[in-house]
């Protein structure tokens, strides 16, 4: 479990600095959608965010597309690995799970301003009793994950929620947590994942074998608010900005390493790359 939020955070981390990238450079995808269309059409910013640096890539696009995510896979590697970090033995459950989405689009089609500031907000503790609600709602793209929950903490983690990223054990299953202004982005770790989603989008049964435990019997989220995340950040953030090894030991869990994690926050707060909301 501890793996799997681990994980999580360093989606949320990393997908905070891909938006970043996106709105400095360019929200234009190399590969010419043909089924679902993303339709945002967001102008560069002028000035070049501060840790543009620790990317290579400039129009890399987070969520996977119906249309064009085989092709895409291909060209960054993600047909040569399992899940998480890749889709070798699970390209077809994301073939049909990405067929019953809506969307694959980053913002809305009418969301063009360019330069948002973005949060990631994380679960801890360390946010009771810092009454940054209304900072965090100040940003223009708010990140959550799992099933942290906003109603009745609002003056601790703010009202509003962008993006939130979660996994079948960890999403939100009371419809009064559903917030329509919010995308969902599944960050798939295994197949039954993908087979959960797509279950659930049909309306079949849900068979809740493979689970570490029980997942969510119903889906809050409508399918034009729900996204997949590429595998190819989970890898990236792992293996580039973690420099995790390829190889664990058995009996080692192979998404968590707490010292690297702590290093690489501690690093990216002292060069002024983020900022750390919850210092006094």
């Amino acid at each position: 479990m501890r793996g799997y939020l681990v994980a999580i955070i360093l989606s949320a981390v990393f997908l905070y600095y891909v938006l970043h990238c996106i709105l400095w450079g360019t929200n234009v995808y190399w590969v010419a959608p043909v089924e679902m269309k993303r339709r945002n059409k967001i102008q560069p910013c002028l000035s070049k965010p501060a840790f543009a640096s620790l990317l290579r890539f400039d129009q890399f696009h987070p969520f996977l597309c119906a249309a064009d995510f085989r092709k895409v896979a291909s060209l960054y590697g993600s047909d040569k690995f399992d899940l998480p970090y890749g889709m070798r033995t699970s390209a077809e459950y994301f073939r049909l799970a990405l067929s019953k989405l809506q969307s694959c689009d980053l913002f809305d089609e009418f969301d063009s301003i360019p330069c948002k500031k973005c949060v990631v907000v994380g679960n801890g503790g360390v946010l009771k009793n810092k009454t940054l609600g209304e900072k965090i709602d100040s940003y223009d793209v708010i990140i959550r994950m799992n099933n942290g929950p906003v109603l009745g903490h609002e003056e601790e983690v703010g009202r509003r929620t962008t993006f939130r990223l979660f996994y079948p054990e960890s999403v939100f299953s009371d419809p009064i947590h559903n917030d329509p202004n919010t995308t969902a982005i599944l960050t798939a770790f295994k197949p039954h994942d993908l087979r959960w989603l797509l279950e659930l989008l049909m309306g079949n049964k849900i068979n809740t074998n493979g689970f570490w435990k029980k997942p969510a019997l119903n889906l809050i989220y409508k399918p034009y608010q729900i996204r997949i995340l590429d595998p190819f950040i989970i890898r990236t953030a792992a293996y580039e900005l973690l420099h995790f090894p390829k190889v664990f030991p058995k009996n080692q869990n192979a998404y968590h390493n707490v010292t690297a994690e702590q290093l690489f926050l501690k690093d990216i707060i002292e060069k002024n790359l983020v900022i750390n909301l919850t210092q006094d």
